[in-house]
Formats: C-alpha cells, structure tokens, sequence
C-alpha cells in the first residue's frame, strides 16, 4: 500500500515546526540533541578509524549536535578537539558545558592538522550565504562529516549559499530535507544516512506534507484485472510526425511496455514508414479529430518528433477534446513564452531548456519554480534531469533520484512521455502516474546499464516494474 508520510522530505521550516510538536509531545530539545550527536558519533564509528577529529560548531542546535558527538567519540576513545565558531546559547550551551575536551581556535590551520572534519556549523535551515571566515576555514577540512547538512547548503533548494563542503557523509535525522535529493546539494552531501533519534511520528502532520522522495511507497501501480481486456487496460495514441519518425517509435514502445493494452501511431503524413517498424505497432493515417471520435483512445502523446508546424495545429485540438495527454518536445516549443497554452494539458515533460523557453528560468529554487508552473497551467509537471521534480497543480512536488548519469541520451524523452502515458491510460491519477513514470525510467536505465541507447529502455521496463512488485 501507498505510504507517503515515509516518504516526506521535510523543509527546514517544516522540520522546526515537527521539533516544536515533539518537545509538546515531552521529547525535550537536549534529549533530541543528545540522541542526534550521539547517532553522528556511532555513523562516524561505523566508517572511520580513529583518527585526529576536529568538530566545528556553530551557536545553535547544529552545534549543540556536534558537541554531544565530540563527547560521545573521546568516550570511545578518539583524539577529538572541538572549535567554535561563536558562543553556544540554549540548548547546545547545555551540551557545550559537558564537553570537557579540548578546545581550539577556530582556524583553518587547526582543520588542516585534522584527518576528519565533523562540520556542526550550520543546519538546514540557513538563510544567508555562509560568511567569509565560516568558508575559508571550512575550505581547508580534507574529510569531513556534516551533520544535518555541509554549511551552506541550502537545505530547501540544494543550492549552495556562497560555499558549502563536499562531505564524506552527512547524517540527518527523522527526515530528509529535498536539498539532499536536489542539485548539487545531493552530491555535496555523499552518503547520507537519516538516523532515529527518538523524534515521535506524531510530530508529523501528514496532510501539511508538500514533498516527497519519489518512491514506490509513494504510490501504486495499475493491476490488471483477471476479467480484463486490451481496451480495459488503456488505449495510447502517440502523434507521429514524417521526419523524425524514431521518437514516436520510442514513445509507443514505451507504452506497450507500460502496461497499455494498445498503442496506435496516428500519422497523417508519414505513415508507410511506421508500418515498416516493429510488427505489434498500429498505425492509422486518419485525421486526428476523427480518431478523437473514439472515447477508448483515453490517453495521448503529443510532441516527440511531431514537428512545430504539425504541433501547433494538433495541440489545441487535443486540448478542446477534454483528453489526457501527455506534452512533450515540439509541442512544448511551439508554447515557448506563452504557457497558458498548455492549459488542459494533464503531464507536460520539459527538459530544462524547454522548460525556460515555456516558463522562464528557474532560478536557483527549481522546486518552486516546477510548483509555478503547474499552478499556472493545471497540469503536472516533471521537470526532466538528474533530480527530476514532478509537481502537481495543488503544490504536492516529488524529487526523483533513481536515474543513473548514463539515461542522459537522446530519445530518453520521449521513452518516458509513453510510459507515463501508459499509466494514465491504466487509471492512475496523473502525478502518481508521473511519478511512477520517472522512477520506472530510472530503474529501467539501471537494469539497461552503462552503454544505454534509448532502444534498450522500453526492454529493461519489465525488470524495473518487477522491482516495484516483488
């Protein structure tokens, strides 16, 4: 069954406000803070031998965080000095006073004498660029540990205020933030293991979660029913275009083996050369408005390799008709600079540079960005890369991760637009669908392996579904 709550990326905002609700539910700020350092010194532990540790630590809680894990590795018996950058107040001034080791200078000539750099400066939930002295002694640290986050990163957007550390390991607590998962943030942050630190699910509010690590727990795949039939399990009709034939190709493989039942090719111009492809495609060369006649056509694609001329003039047709379609490539193009355009859409799938010419940059806040535009158009919205954001029209947003570097290839694309079509087609709701549609893609790429062309995605997808059914 579906569990979103465990798949909730909190904002640093949304995690101030769980730390509130738990010290109402009688779990203290020390307690947690002692639990936090407590789980970095045991992560640390787990990796590293020991070795010349100094701890950085700022005036709030994430330093408090790294005076309890200084504490906790000199009680295994570690070399351990702690510098800070700035006197501590509240709870980790508490938790400062029960550090009786060492202190230094904060310099960065004493982060150069240490093999392994625990940065407790600053959290998640920084505002501002990290100031001159905080970077340049943060730029001296060889291997570093960051707790929550490295200093610097933002951890609402995963962009990097000034300067931010490339860390080892980063261990957070109760639940990732979406700058874990959004560039450049998740590699800046290495491995990243989320520890339990006592910190109660009742904290959570579900129903105030936004954004979420897109996972299969985040939603279902379609079954189909013993009783079904091909037109039951969704009918998809991809556009195709006279030139650039492949990427219709692409798309309908695609949705067959995403669970459609059929898949046509509809081609006016053109169509001779579909026949010639793969012997399970349909193609029809009848006009588009006399193929809308049929309501079992519930899902389409329209854009990979259609042509601007053909786009323009098929798009707003598709759109008056009421059906779910799919926007992708040259149907989005021929929207550049006018995105209401794209209202009645259901997915639209840009690239980045579609995505700019549609909406306008997105600025160094991508998330919020993807949220804009699918207020403004109605429709969902995956903005494709190596951290794809899938947003919804009612502000749900999900961070995609699954892909590997090497799905970066052309014709990815417009694999992609058919599987989510294929899932629309079976009945799911069009983010879910979107959803499942990125991470699918992801996992197939991964089965597919380095040296992936886009052919071998569509004859991966059956191990990638099996991934989310065993």
């Amino acid at each position: 069954m579906p569990d979103p709550v465990t798949c909730a990326l909190l904002t640093p905002a949304e995690m101030a406000a769980a730390d509130r609700a738990a010290v109402a539910l009688g779990r203290p700020v020390a307690w947690l803070m002692e639990n936090a350092g407590r789980a970095v010194a045991r992560e640390v532990r787990r990796r590293f031998a020991p070795c010349r540790t100094l701890v950085l630590c700022g005036p709030g809680n994430n330093g408090g965080d790294g005076y309890v894990a200084a504490r906790h590795l000199q009680l295994a018996g570690w070399p351990v000095a702690v510098a800070a950058v700035a006197p501590p107040g509240g709870a980790a001034a508490q938790a400062a006073r029960r550090w009786s080791g060492p202190g230094v200078p904060f310099a960065a000539a004493e982060v150069a004498r240490a093999s392994l750099v625990i940065d407790a400066v600053f959290g998640a939930g920084l505002t501002r660029d990290l100031d001159d002295r905080a970077a340049s002694v943060l730029r001296a640290a060889g291997r570093v540990v960051a707790v929550d986050v490295p200093s610097g990163l933002d951890g609402a957007t995963g962009a990097v205020r000034g300067f931010a550390p490339q860390a080892a390991l980063t261990v957070t607590f109760f639940r990732r933030k979406p700058g874990h998962l959004l560039l450049p943030g998740r590699t800046l942050c290495g491995e990243v293991v989320l520890a339990d630190i006592g910190l109660p699910e009742a904290a959570l509010q579900p129903g105030a979660v936004r954004t979420f690590h897109n996972l299969p727990a985040l939603w279902r795949l379609p079954v189909p029913a013993p009783e079904g039939h091909k037109y039951s399990r969704g009918h998809v009709t991809v556009l195709g275009g006279p030139a650039m034939t492949g990427a219709a190709r692409l798309a309908a493989l695609a949705a067959r083996r995403g669970g459609a039942g059929m898949v046509t090719i509809a081609a006016e111009r053109g169509a001779d050369l579909y026949r010639a492809a793969e012997p399970g495609t349909i193609v029809d060369d009848r006009p588009l408005t006399e193929l809308l006649e049929d309501s079992r056509r519930n899902a389409w694609v329209c854009g990979p390799g259609l042509g601007v001329a053909t786009a323009a003039a098929a798009l707003p047709v598709l759109l008056g008709a009421g059906r779910r379609v799919v926007v992708d490539a040259d149907a989005l193009t021929v929207c550049a600079g006018a995105p209401a355009r794209l209202r009645g859409a259901t997915v639209l799938t840009p690239h980045a540079a579609e995505f700019a010419r549609a909406f306008g940059p997105p600025g160094s806040d991508r998330l919020a960005a993807v949220r804009q535009a699918a207020a403004l158009t109605g429709a969902v919205v995956l903005l494709k890369g190596a951290d794809t954001i899938i947003a919804a029209p009612d502000g749900r947003a999900a961070i995609n991760d699954s892909a590997p570097p090497w799905l970066a290839t052309a014709g990815a694309g417009d694999t992609l637009a058919g599987l989510i079509a294929a899932l629309l087609a079976a009945g799911m709701e069009p983010w879910h669908a979107a959803c499942a549609g990125a991470w699918l893609h992801g996992r197939a790429a991964c089965h597919a392996g380095p040296g992936l062309i886009a052919e071998d995605l569509a004859p991966a997808l059956p191990k990638a579904f099996q991934d989310v059914l065993t």
